[in-house]
């Protein structure tokens, strides 16, 4: 069977190294990007902030106490959005198989490319280099044959990484990979996995199909294709957004409704201008997400006749949503805000392709 190429290609550090581009100042020193306030939140880190252990979601709070020289600047997404549609330009020089996944990474099906050539190695060099040329920033490239394996290579060697996976070496390849670099295992899982006994991929090919779903539900499927090196995904290039939200676990559990209400503003601030930036079309349901400390999960929608577009309305709704029921002696360790239920469009008379911002 003929083999797709499939290209992932990952901005390193891409809001922090914008930052760096635009003021030189910057350059070389550790910048993080979001609010320094107590209740403040890292979007992004530079390296030279990451290697003091600064990551992005982190509690500004926690950056700054990390490493005591961090420069704190404020986002400037249309900046950002600015650069990244430069990026996708580039991208459609070789294919129009482009499934961005966010403003710095995205997946192109290079298997057949408008330039002709067979080697999608040397297709995601070029890019590489136009990118840089053009915006002055670095990106890391993973090369192979679906999207999981393409995904987890350009993380092997970033920054400026470029890093591919033959399919005569995936099964090896993945094999030894800890289970905490696999696309898809998120770092609870991980964890869980590890006290199971399961350290790489070795370890989770040794386990059924039939266990997998009984310790990991729908999910088991995915890590028995994946530690394979098996995955069927096409690289899709017209995603449908079916909502947008922005969540927060807590270092420690939460029991007051003072405090409560202060993390609800804020997640549905970042939640809110997250659905700014996606461009999704009306929404008109707002749901609140809590997670108490034993795991217990609930949630609480409001959905509203009128489109929901104004940050007044949709803080107001989501802060009405969390009420003193929902208080609980375990403490509250997660809280998540999202808009969903979007307005449908009339049907065109012809097909269109929805355009998504890269």
């Amino acid at each position: 069977m003929e083999h797709r190429k499939i290209i992932h290609i990952d901005m390193d550090a891409f809001y922090a190294s914008v930052e760096q581009l635009d003021n030189p100042e910057l350059k070389g020193k550790p910048v993080a990007v979001g609010g320094n306030s107590q209740r403040g939140v890292v979007a992004a880190a530079s390296y030279e902030a990451r290697k003091f252990g600064v990551k992005s979601a982190m509690p500004s709070a926690k950056a700054a106490k990390l490493c005591p020289n961090l420069i704190f600047v404020p986002h400037r997404f249309p900046r950002y959005r600015e650069l990244s549609q430069q990026i996708r330009e580039v991208f459609f020089e070789y294919t129009d198989l482009v499934e961005p996944l966010s403003l710095d990474e995205a997946y192109l099906d290079v298997t057949e490319n408008k330039i002709g050539l067979n080697s999608a190695t040397l297709i995601a060099k070029e890019i590489k280099s136009k990118i840089k040329e053009r915006t002055g920033l670095i990106a890391s490239a993973g090369i192979s044959y679906n999207k999981f394996l393409a995904k987890t290579a350009s993380d092997m060697d970033k920054p400026d990484g470029l890093f591919v996976i033959l399919p005569e070496e995936a099964e090896e390849f993945v094999a030894k990979l800890p289970v905490h670099r696999f696309h898809g295992i998120g770092r609870v899982t991980a964890e869980k996995m590890v006290k199971a006994g399961i350290f790489t991929g070795r370890d989770l090919r040794k386990k059924s199909l039939e266990d997998l779903k009984l310790r990991y539900g729908k999910s088991g499927q995915y890590y028995f294709n994946i530690c394979r090196g098996i995955d069927h995904r096409e690289v899709q290039p017209v995603r449908e957004t079916k909502s947008v939200s922005a969540e927060r676990t807590f270092e420690r559990n939460l029991y007051e409704m003072e405090e409560i209400i202060q993390e609800v503003d804020r997640i549905a601030n970042i939640s809110f201008n997250r659905y700014q930036r996606s461009k999704a079309s009306d929404g008109h349901t707002i749901t609140l997400k809590l997670k108490y400390g034993d795991f217990r999960q609930v949630t609480r929608s409001k959905t509203q006749e009128d489109a929901i577009n104004n940050e007044a309305t949709y803080l107001s709704i989501a802060r009405n949503l969390m009420t003193e029921d929902l208080l609980d002696e375990e403490g509250i360790r997660l809280i998540g805000v999202g808009i969903s239920n979007f307005k449908k469009d009339e049907e065109p008379e012809a097909p269109s392709q929805l355009t998504i911002d890269f």
